[in-house]
């Protein structure tokens, strides 16, 4: 007897779990753009199976409008690109294609299309494929039960591993064993975290069968690259349960793996329960972690984090003790003397994250709206004056600057100008 159960759009048949839902949501009907139906219809036509995959499919599940949308499909590489090129549809040369992969131009949209594949032979990073026209080996080849499903484009679910079960229940599990699918990809470790923290509800829902796969492989990430790594990480403090989740990459030995240095973590739970809500940068959560700057520059060099990730860092080092709100009067003293006084555009927005990794809140409102003023002498106007050595001028505007900073950026040109020589 087939259950149904009726929510947001979905028709859900429980018992049987190839076809299990018939989707019809706004967000399934606004992918069929003029480009899909083109490609749907010429997948048709030459009797070629194509249904959305992966991360699309869990979106859509979840009420949520995807951003990207890959397509698997029943026709080889070579057959795909008969096919296209027969209507007179570009193709765009991508390296992806030996694994599988073509991408079709269509109405000026890209569609990365890929052919049913199985791992026959994985070395941690790289996989060798040949492949299939088997939706549920293609599905058992993924990490996740929740990136392992499939839609086809009449709005039918193809779930082969409790994926939808799963999701609904925020539940986060490795298709079939944990260690073998680590194994195949130890990124799959950090991809854990991260998908653990957009789907989980607490942080009590860990199979330990998991949590001990992760253990005893999290050496294999010592060989996975610093870019591929940062990415994953950067999403994983983005998302839910960041204090746990670091925990867990401490507890269970990945962060030496990765490059995180020795730390205590006290720091690091004191700023995400103060910067709650607040949106801090994923650098600002993990300066909690440093101790000075040698852990920044050994992070670099394991992670290669862009210059101003870096710059961020280093920021926080330096000003996260020494800089703490002023008195009464003007609370913000601290920090707009600390924007005024440095030429680097990009401060202010370092100290918004120096605020929110301390909790101040209303502080960095105020802050935010606060409009940066504009010191009204120039060198120019002293030469005028009559100062005409550009060493005596730059000791004159460091003057002048110092006398502005005590007015609280209020003295204009004229005040400022009737203390030259003074």
């Amino acid at each position: 007897m087939w259950k149904h159960l009726f929510r947001r759009g979905l028709c859900v048949a429980m018992s049987h779990p190839p076809a299990a839902l018939r989707l019809d949501t706004e967000q399934f009907q606004a992918l069929f753009t003029e480009g899909l139906k083109q490609i749907a219809e010429l997948f048709t036509k030459h009797h070629f199976e194509l249904r959305i995959a992966g991360g699309a499919v869990r979106d859509l599940l979840s009420g949520k409008q995807p951003h990207d949308v890959d397509f698997a499909t029943t026709a080889l590489p070579q057959e795909m690109k008969a096919m296209l090129s027969s209507e007179g549809i570009r193709i765009i040369n991508a390296i992806g294609e030996k694994h599988g992969t073509v991408t079709a131009r269509v109405c000026e949209e890209n569609f990365e299309i890929t052919t049913l594949r199985v791992d026959m032979q994985t070395d941690g990073r790289h996989a060798k494929v040949e492949f299939t026209k088997d939706w549920v080996t293609d599905a058992e080849r993924r990490d996740l039960t929740i990136n392992s499903m499939f839609l086809d484009l009449d709005g039918n679910l193809y779930d082969y591993f409790n994926g939808l079960q799963d999701l609904h229940n925020k539940r986060v599990r490795f298709v079939g064993d944990p260690e073998k699918r680590i194994q195949e990809d130890y990124l799959r470790i950090l991809r854990y975290f991260r998908f653990y923290g957009m789907v989980a509800a607490d942080v009590e829902q860990h199979e330990e069968k998991t949590l001990s796969a992760i253990r005893e492989n999290a050496r294999g990430l010592a060989n996975i690259s610093g870019e591929r790594i940062w990415l994953e990480v950067k999403k994983t403090l983005l998302g839910n349960h960041v204090s746990h989740l670091l925990g867990l990459v401490y507890s269970l030995g990945v962060a030496p793996c990765i490059g995180l240095p020795v730390s205590s973590l006290e720091e690091m739970l004191m700023v995400c329960e103060r910067s709650l809500n607040l949106q801090p940068r994923p650098m600002t959560i993990l300066s909690a972690l440093f101790n000075n700057q040698e852990d920044v520059k050994k992070l670099d060099l394991r992670l290669k984090i862009s210059r101003e990730e870096k710059n961020l860092a280093i920021f926080l080092l330096k000003y996260r003790r020494d800089i703490r709100p002023g008195d009464e009067k003007d609370p913000l003293e601290p920090y707009k003397d600390l924007i005024n006084q440095s030429r680097d555009p990009l401060t202010r927005e370092r100290t918004y994250e120096l605020l929110k990794y301390q909790g101040e809140r209303s502080l960095l409102s105020d802050l935010q709206q606060w409009i940066v003023p504009c010191f009204p002498v120039s060198g120019h106007d002293l030469r005028v004056r009559g100062i005409t050595s550009g060493k005596e001028i730059g000791i004159e505007l460091q003057r002048l600057r110092q006398l502005w900073k005590q007015s609280g950026y209020t003295a204009d040109k004229e005040i400022l100008l009737d203390n030259v020589f003074r």
